[in-house]
């Protein structure tokens, strides 16, 4: 079976194997009818749990709401805004829209000190997120240490619902840490659902794989949240849903990571020095040009490839084009480079000239919460 572990995951190389050893759905069913969206059209949304219950909400009017996290222990990349373009996307489709700032579980699984998590979740995340586009119409946001009685009561009632066996069995090795993040996670995925947020309704969690124990956990809590009630705090939920989309590699081919500047593309970083570590990035190209002419790259294993599937390119034809013609011999990895290299210039300066606005907006808005 997979590894798949929220807080240490190593590279996915079988995503269908993941699928299978995990009781995950394909996305297919929905691809036709979501295929504007990049995501979906180019299978990087690869899976779903109980996706039709979001859907049936959408074609019916009804409630439903969209959770996901952020974890506050480093620079905002271009792999988390893939997780802020998903959050966009279903706020347009009319979720309820909460988001976590994870300060609680960066304290205890990274040594985060609060005041830090504090100032990069609203001046990096939820900045780059309003200058990415999210609006603050029906937007709620919150820091795991700081939020509503009611919350942290649904936490202490999941840790009933759940025995250590079970969470051994989900997540492996345990420490008292790992089961505090646990459950608070169970809380906040489930805690929209609660009467003083406007009682059940189906909920989607966007996620990456690695997030898959923690919504098992939750799915299996609440069936049992609904199947015991003992008092009249206690609650009826809907079990979550969940969408699943594959990672992007880092620039060195290795795991994207927040902790390691060479693997990753800062939103707030200089846009000529983002370049440069672009011109330096890990392709799929072969030892010599008289080979690569000869034999073809391999755009399946390049990291430009993948800033263009990803970000840098919406348009399909264009897209194939690079794809044929790297696949061809007929486009090196120099030229490849340096075309994806003004593209990732372009996309930062005018991200950038949003940015300081939304940190305003930003600061303006935990202010109001």
């Amino acid at each position: 079976m997979a590894k798949v572990d929220p807080w240490e995951m190593t590279q996915v190389k079988d995503y269908a194997k993941l699928v299978r050893d995990f009781g995950i759905r394909g996305f297919e069913d929905f691809q036709r009818r979501f295929e504007y969206l990049r995501y979906v059209r180019r299978g990087i949304i690869f899976g779903q749990r109980d996706f039709n219950l979001i859907v049936d909400a959408i074609d019916h009017g009804r409630p439903y709401a969209m959770m996901t996290g952020l974890m506050p222990s480093g620079c905002f990349h271009l792999g988390h805004k893939m997780v802020a373009d998903e959050i966009i996307w279903f706020q347009g489709l009319g979720a309820q829209t909460y988001i976590c700032a994870a300060d609680v579980e960066s304290y205890l699984m990274r040594d985060v000190q609060f005041d830090e998590a504090w100032e990069t979740a609203i001046q990096d995340y939820l900045a780059n997120y309003f200058a990415l586009g999210l609006k603050k119409d029906n937007l709620h946001f919150w820091f795991q240490s700081d939020y509503v009685n009611p919350y942290y009561r649904l936490r202490d009632m999941a840790s009933k619902r759940v025995t250590f066996n079970e969470l051994k069995a989900i997540y492996g090795d345990l420490s008292p840490s790992k089961i505090t993040s646990a459950l608070t996670q169970v809380a906040d995925i489930l805690h929209p659902q609660l009467p003083e947020f406007g009682g059940p309704k189906p909920t989607v969690v966007p996620v990456g794989a690695d997030q898959d124990p923690h919504i098992r956990l939750t799915r299996d809590i609440a069936s049992r949240l609904n199947a015991k009630r003992g008092s009249r705090r206690d609650m009826r939920c809907v079990a979550p849903s969940a969408t699943y989309h594959k990672f992007m590699s880092g620039l060195t081919g290795d795991k994207m990571s927040s902790s390691d500047p060479k693997t990753h593309i800062s939103l707030t970083e200089q846009p000529k020095k983002a370049a440069k570590k672009v011109l330096s990035a890990k392709t799929g190209g072969r030892e010599t040009v008289q080979l690569q002419r000869k034999k073809g790259g391999e755009p399946d294993k390049c990291v430009i490839y993948e800033l263009y599937l990803y970000h840098l390119i919406d348009d399909e034809a264009e897209l194939s084009r690079i794809y044929h013609e790297c696949r061809s011999g007929k486009l090196l990895c120099g030229q490849d480079k340096k075309d994806c290299a003004r593209l990732v210039e372009r996309f930062l300066s005018k991200h950038q000239g949003n940015l300081e606005k939304a940190r305003s907006r930003a600061r303006k808005f935990i202010k109001k919460v």
